[in-house]
């Protein structure tokens, strides 16, 4: 056999694998291929390829193998007990970048799925040779190596903490001031899956001076990196009164209320979610956001958007009103009591009414006053409503009851507090009854409105136990009216006197 007729036939099986490799790549790329592809045994196909003579062949075979660990964890599996990991990080320092990137793939496709997957990842090496690669020369296979590091640091704080142990965080910082948009998203998302776990992580983040170059890019007109970069603030601002300050001292405000218009919604929600972690922790946060505009910004964003989109802004209003009686006030006065009414009217989803509910409830809890603006919304049939309907979820009834309670304590303003008397069971028509008890002895007029609506009426309806607490609020309420008045709206009395009238005997 001439050398030549050898060289073909090694030609023709390298033209073979290639062409072989590259259709298994392919066909991976779509959902209903891969179920025929595992039963194939492709995974033991794709193995020796990854240590094949030709770097195309070795880069495809990792694409493959990347796009089935991907698609899901059973697969993902698959890669683990065949052994393949500790191949791929072994290759991963060694080949050019076109290899490294398609092996990070691989890498990130297993360790998306669980913590298991994940620690699978770490134990066999790769985090060293990914923080190698985030300062390799090409941006492509920094962003791989990023990449597959936030899909190891997202599950839990052990994870992250290997992440933050094997010298990624201050890399992650450089990777963010890189000039490749793609690059900078991807480590600042990073950033954030490593933050969010504990202040500790969030510490380490912040230490390598994350936050100003992480503000300075607040007004990007790129929208994914606007989404990750604020993402990344309030993951570190969420875990304590210290690290939300280092947050707002890089002068995030106002410029961070501009987002809150932003046309992307994601854009919108990470904003309001930012400013709800830092308006939680002290009332002197939540004042500074106060006086930069925040809350009317916020409430306007609630007010154009729907779903979850606005669930931070309510929850953002809700921790604002917690804190002291003029935040409270600051919120009605910026027209938040409507916004949120209309928020627990017209959502579908239960958490979100349940949010809405409870921002309502710390916003009418403090005085008089403050229930009177609450109540003037119409919201405690509502309330009452969503508290005693069998198909709300569990926590929408704790937290409308709750909300009900905490205005009902403070409520004096009789007209909203009326149609309660009439649906509210034993538990909620105490609350009610003891507001007009506290009223109606000191307020004439309201004594006069009391009859003329019925509501004295329904009073005399209602079945207490006698020497109870529901008893007592309804003699001192009778106790403000002569005797025959009380007689006149009694269950039973139009036939008394029916009965007298059968018994008269007219003087002729």
């Amino acid at each position: 056999m001439s050398q030549r007729h050898v060289l073909q036939v090694f030609e023709q099986y390298q033209k073979a694998r290639t062409s072989s490799c590259q259709t298994v790549a392919e066909l991976a790329n779509r959902p209903q291929n891969v179920e025929t592809l595992q039963n194939a045994g492709v995974m033991s196909l794709l193995r020796p390829l990854l240590l094949d003579v030709v770097p195309t062949i070795q880069q495809t075979a990792a694409l493959a193998l990347g796009r089935l660990a991907n698609f899901n964890d059973d697969l993902a599996e698959a890669v683990v007990k065949g052994d393949i990991l500790p191949q791929l990080v072994y290759s991963l320092a060694e080949q050019n970048r076109f290899y490294k990137k398609a092996a990070a793939f691989v890498l990130r496709a297993v360790a998306k799925h669980s913590p298991h997957h994940a620690q699978a990842v770490v134990d066999c090496g790769a985090l060293d040779t990914l923080v190698i690669c985030l300062e390799d020369f090409d941006p492509g296979v920094k962003e791989s190596a990023a990449w597959a590091l936030g899909y190891i640091a997202r599950h839990n704080a052990e994870l992250s903490q290997a992440v933050v142990d094997a010298g990624a965080v201050p890399l992650l910082v450089l990777c963010i001031q890189e000039p490749e948009i793609a690059l900078k998203r991807i480590a600042a998302s990073t950033l954030s899956d490593i933050s969010k776990h504990s202040s500790e992580l969030a510490q380490t983040v912040v230490d390598a001076g994350s936050i100003a170059h992480l503000a300075q890019m607040i007004l990007n007109p790129d929208e994914k990196l606007k989404r990750q970069v604020l993402s990344a603030l309030s993951q570190i601002a969420k875990h304590s009164v210290d690290l939300a300050e280092m947050v707002v001292e890089a002068e995030i405000f106002p410029i961070v209320l501009t987002c809150l218009k932003d046309t992307d919604e994601y854009v919108k929600k990470n904003t309001a979610t930012l400013i709800r972690e830092i308006a939680k922790h002290t009332p002197e946060l939540a004042q500074l956001i106060v006086n930069a505009g925040g809350i009317a910004a916020v409430i306007d964003c609630i007010g154009s958007c729907k779903g979850n989109i606005r669930l931070p802004g309510i929850m953002m209003l809700g921790y604002v009103a917690a804190h002291t009686e003029n935040l409270a006030m600051a919120v009605i006065v910026s027209k938040g009591v409507p916004q949120l009414a209309i928020c627990l009217a017209d959502e579908p989803e239960h958490h979100i009414k349940a949010a809405s509910a409870w921002a309502l409830g710390q916003i009418g809890r403090h005085t008089p006053d403050h229930a009177r603006a609450v109540a003037l919304a119409n919201v405690l049939p509502r309330l009452l409503s969503l508290y005693m309907d069998a198909e709300s979820s569990e926590d929408l009834q704790v937290k409308a009851k709750k909300a009900l309670k905490n205005i009902l304590q403070k409520c004096t303003h009789l007209p909203a507090l009326e149609p309660l008397l009439h649906d509210a069971p034993p538990n909620i028509l105490k609350h009610v009854v003891g507001q007009f008890s506290k009223v109606l002895p000191h307020d004439s007029k309201a004594r006069r409105l009391f009859v003329t609506s019925g509501g004295l009426k329904k009073i005399q309806e209602i079945s207490a136990e006698p020497g109870s607490l529901l008893q007592e609020y309804i003699n001192t309420i009778n106790n403000c009216y002569p005797e025959e008045i009380v007689r006149y709206y009694s269950p039973g009395f139009s036939q008394t006197l029916l009965e007298r009238v059968d018994q008269y005997q007219p003087v002729i």
